[in-house]
């Protein structure tokens, strides 16, 4: 059975079992899997989820088989109950499939017990979402930190680089606003701090400029691409934006919770019109 190795978890120890916590290094050749030249972080083998409301059966995922590779830019897009969610709930821990495996650097998800897959979760995974999720009553530097303190983060440490967070998405000077007094876009720059607070290696981004306006929503793209290639970070984003489409590396395709079509940004060609 596959365990996470490398830098131990707050804590140490699952008391429950008395198991070392521990996260994979990503940079380690042993743990990766190479696909010519490149690394996969995430594979998917048969991934199946059912839903049974009453005598009804929903198939939202129906055989899910993807390789998404270390460092690259992908576009997850599909109608609305396609099985984007399902599929980002899947790949982020958030739930367990019906049936089928996921695999984060080769760590099979399903093999982890409560303590690991919340420490995953933590410090490998930022969750970007449409609706922002920030905490009302907490400023701007306390909602980027709270990831921080669950991973045990000193308080000094942890003020200094959610300010360089906040820095970095363009809001230094507001990180004593609440959240009531942001606009949306402020708001969403805070949650992509948030999602940053643990130096994550993987972004999962739901829809993350649905309710923004064209301006705001392309400043949260350029945002996201600059942390996917100053970083090097791994962002998997669900959209309908198709001006997504110009920042990917690989766009997917999901339809009735299948693959309808994977492919290279080179190879999709994007017309886009004007309203007069």
């Amino acid at each position: 059975m596959n365990r996470l190795q490398g830098d131990t978890a707050p804590g140490g120890q699952d008391e429950s079992n008395g198991k070392r916590v521990a996260i994979m290094d990503p940079m380690d050749p042993l743990t990766r899997k190479a696909d010519g030249e490149r690394a996969v972080i995430i594979r998917t083998r048969h991934l199946r989820k059912v839903y049974r409301m009453g005598s009804q059966t929903v198939h939202a995922l129906a055989g899910v088989d993807v390789e998404i590779y270390r460092g690259e830019f992908l576009c997850v897009m599909g109608p609305s109950g396609s099985g984007k969610s399902t599929l980002f709930n899947m790949v982020g821990g958030l739930d367990a499939p019906t049936s089928g495996r996921v695999f984060i650097d080769e760590v099979d998800v399903a093999q982890l017990n409560a303590v690991e897959l919340a420490f995953l979760r933590c410090q490998k995974i930022g969750y970007i979402f449409q609706t922002y999720n920030l905490v009302p009553y907490m400023t701007a530097l306390e909602n980027v930190t709270v990831p921080m303190a669950f991973a045990g983060v000193p308080a000094d440490e942890a003020r200094d680089r959610g300010m360089s967070l906040l820095e970095l998405v363009g809001l230094k000077d507001r990180w004593f606003h609440r959240p009531i007094e942001m606009s949306g876009g402020q708001q969403q720059r805070t949650a992509i701090a948030r999602a940053m607070a643990n130096q994550p290696a993987l972004l999962l981004c739901d829809e993350p400029t649905g309710n923004l306006d064209v301006k705001t929503g392309d400043e949260i793209h350029h945002i996201l691409k600059r942390l996917n290639t100053d970083r090097g970070v791994t962002v998997i984003c669900a959209t309908h934006d198709h001006r997504l489409i110009a920042m990917a590396d690989r766009i997917l395709w999901i339809r009735d919770g299948k693959i309808e079509r994977l492919a290279k940004r080179s190879e999709v060609v994007v017309e886009t019109g004007s309203v007069e």
